[in-house]
């Protein structure tokens, strides 16, 4: 009997202790909860145990008004019903945030510049934590690895939903597989990062809350895939799958109910046939039957989702189904909108950053637009940070270019060679970036890692112009009408057209390197076009001279490997070899045959990701990549700079990034969804 009394009291003693309200938790005071199991956040009966607390949750008070924003949206059930049975908490950076405001961002175009405002409310499986380090769950609840890492098992939350109130299980993660990716009606070749070399994965789903990824090789880099990059290995079958022919037999006829040809080319219209999540929306690309559509955006579990789309800009509210609170039962996202405004012209921008119209920007902004910042940040209340880079500016030339005698001469090392060696990085380095950057070659890696031999970072870059000069003469370049410029080989007259975009590089660094190659000879021309307009291009093998930012930190490499396989990236990056890509794609009916080392290298990229991580083999395979991608010089390094993030003053729970860099995907590992307005 007193055992059972005393049970009962104790039972009734920690009862009381957890009816009590939760410390409101942030990382920069955790009132004496200890860390979880991962940093800076907890799964919910995690959080409750190391609190001893029940966490009560609330809503935004303007999440009805701001759900009847989205079209096709049914009304709100209450937030008990649209949260995960586990949502994941999070403590803030320094303090609960208040719901409200508008989150103004500023973007180039539709799909150019427009990654950093994308990364403020993306989701993904997993993600990194802001030390860049950890891997930490977020839609996946946790994950296992088998021994070997040829299976990956991932755990959802269950009660997880997309914005619309349907379920979130993982009949969405394979339908996005098998019948996305894998589906040439829908891409016409599957993305790198979702095969294991070259070859396809299988995707099981034993049940709604378990996938399984089946790798036909060892490719423990996945993991890093899905916590780096833009696309997302989700999408809501309950959507797309009723216009998708496999899924359902009236797919053709549902679609041409709406006005389309067909059930794919209305997934199309959602979907894209890009991975890119920022592609447009029937509001865009079918205005003409948008009004018949049930939505105008496809559903998201991302923390805001679209409501309006011009050729201006966008606009976005809270998604009502978010499924992250923070420490004291908040519902997240604090912001209630973002409104997004495209503005191609780089004076433009920096105007509205001056102005105090954005919120944040980091994207497009260079060490060169530092300076009239900072002589405006204390007029404008915002705070420029200067943060290390991964990538830098690159140049290539065009190998299969449609004019031969270019093609025979952008194709040749020697020339390659003397191009690099012509660029002056030490005089850059002071001209266009403060001396504050590293001069050096490419590498692909960056950081570099302990296995890379430190010549390749010295390679064919330093400044040497009678070395340029006597190379471009063993050519046979030679300038045979005395107008101060060389000719080609075949006599044929030379102009280097060198078109860039101020996303991709500066226009000081792009004209700088025109000028020394001009020195030694090379007439170099330059023009300034949009994003779009360079994508555009280099699609169409029609530059003479690619020119964007380029690397990739050892993490990510090891699950994507896109920078090492012709043509070296995708469409949103620095690409050259077009018809070699063509050539291998269509296994030779097409296109240009690449040279064996070309071969060579996508073989050992292959070999790196499924060597185990660390390891002497892969070590080895490393070395190997570098020195053949580095020795040939497909691209030419220059400066590796530091580079400005903006934000308002206003911001709150705003923390310094480690790095300023598109590829640990931006604001994504520092949680913007728990970013406030204090207005």
């Amino acid at each position: 009997m007193k055992k059972l009394l005393f049970a009962s009291a104790a039972t009734l003693a920690l009862a009381g202790a957890a009816s009590a309200g939760c410390p409101a938790v942030t990382v920069s005071d955790p009132q004496g909860v200890a860390a979880g199991a991962f940093p800076e956040q907890y799964d919910l009966s995690e959080f409750q145990k190391l609190a001893n607390c029940t966490l009560e949750f609330s809503d935004n008070p303007a999440i009805a008004k701001l759900n009847k924003m989205i079209r096709g949206n049914p009304d709100l059930p209450p937030l008990a019903e649209r949260l995960p049975e586990e949502p994941l908490v999070v403590a803030p950076y320094d303090s609960i945030g208040q719901y409200g405001g508008t989150f103004h961002a500023l973007s180039n175009a539709s799909e150019a510049g427009t990654s950093d405002f994308l990364s403020v409310r993306h989701v993904n499986l997993v993600r990194y934590s802001d030390d860049l380090q950890t891997v930490v769950p977020f839609v996946a609840k946790d994950w296992q690895w088998n021994d070997d890492y040829t299976q990956l098992t991932m755990h959802l939350r269950k009660g997880h939903k997309w914005s619309d109130g349907a379920p979130f299980t993982s009949a969405d993660i394979k339908f996005w597989y098998d019948n996305l990716m894998m589906d040439p009606n829908v891409f016409s070749k599957p993305k790198d990062y979702a095969l294991v070399a070259g070859k396809a994965m299988t995707v099981e789903t034993p049940d709604p809350q378990t996938v399984v990824f089946n790798l036909p090789a060892p490719k423990p880099g996945l993991l890093a895939t899905f916590a780096t990059i833009y696309a997302q290995p989700f999408q809501p079958m309950h959507f797309l799958g009723k216009f998708h022919p496999a899924i359902n037999p009236d797919a053709d006829k549902l679609a041409q109910s709406y006005g389309f040809e067909n059930g794919y080319a209305l997934i199309k219209a959602y979907y894209g046939n890009s991975d890119w999540t920022d592609t447009g929306t029937p509001m865009l690309n079918s205005p003409d039957k948008v009004a018949k559509l049930p939505k105008d955006t496809l559903p998201t579990l991302e923390s805001h989702i679209m409501s309006k789309q011009t050729t201006e800009g966008r606009h976005l509210v809270a998604n009502p189904y978010f499924f992250v609170v923070d420490t004291a039962g908040h519902q997240l996202p604090y912001i209630n909108e973002e409104d997004e405004t495209f503005a191609n012209e780089n004076e433009v921008r920096l105007l509205k950053l001056i102005n105090g119209e954005v919120t944040y920007k980091a994207q497009s902004l260079s060490l060169p637009d530092v300076s009239l910042l900072l002589e405006n940040q204390e007029k404008g209340d915002y705070t420029v940070d200067l943060e290390p880079t991964i990538a830098m500016p690159t140049f290539s030339f065009n190998v299969t270019h449609e004019d031969m005698s270019k093609r025979a001469v952008f194709g040749d090392l020697r020339f390659r060679k003397a191009m690099s060696v012509a660029i002056n990085r030490d005089e850059m380095n002071e001209t266009a970036f403060f001396g504050q950057g590293v001069p050096k070659q490419y590498i692909g890696f960056s950081p570099t890692p302990d296995f890379v031999d430190h010549k390749w970072l010295d390679f064919a870059a330093k400044y040497d112009p009678a070395e340029a000069n006597a190379l471009l003469d063993e050519i046979g370049m030679k300038d045979t009408d005395g107008d101060g410029f060389r000719e080609l080989p075949d006599g044929k007259k030379l102009v280097v057209n060198l078109q860039f975009a101020t996303q991709g590089v500066s226009s000081q660094v792009a004209e700088l390197v025109a000028q020394y190659w001009s020195a030694v000879g090379v007439q170099t021309t330059v023009k300034e076009v949009t994003p779009d307009e360079y994508r555009s291009a280099q699609s169409a093998n029609k530059l003479d001279v690619g020119t964007w930012r380029k690397g990739q930190p050892i993490s990510i490499v090891m699950g994507t490997p896109e920078l090492w396989k012709a043509p070296f990236e995708n469409y949103f990056g620095h690409r050259t070899g077009m018809l070699w890509a063509e050539y291998i794609d269509s296994k030779g009916a097409k296109g240009v045959k690449p040279p064996k080392w070309v071969y060579e290298l996508s073989d050992e990229v292959d070999a790196f990701q499924s060597a185990t991580p660390g390891s002497d083999e892969q070590a080895k395979h490393g070395e190997r990549m570098v020195e053949l991608m580095t020795g040939h010089l497909l691209f030419i390094g220059t400066v590796q700079a530091p580079a400005p993030i903006f934000h308002l003053n206003k911001l709150k729970n705003f923390t310094e990034f480690k790095t300023a860099s598109y590829e640990y995907y931006r604001t994504y590992p520092y949680r913007p969804f728990q970013w406030y307005l204090d207005e």
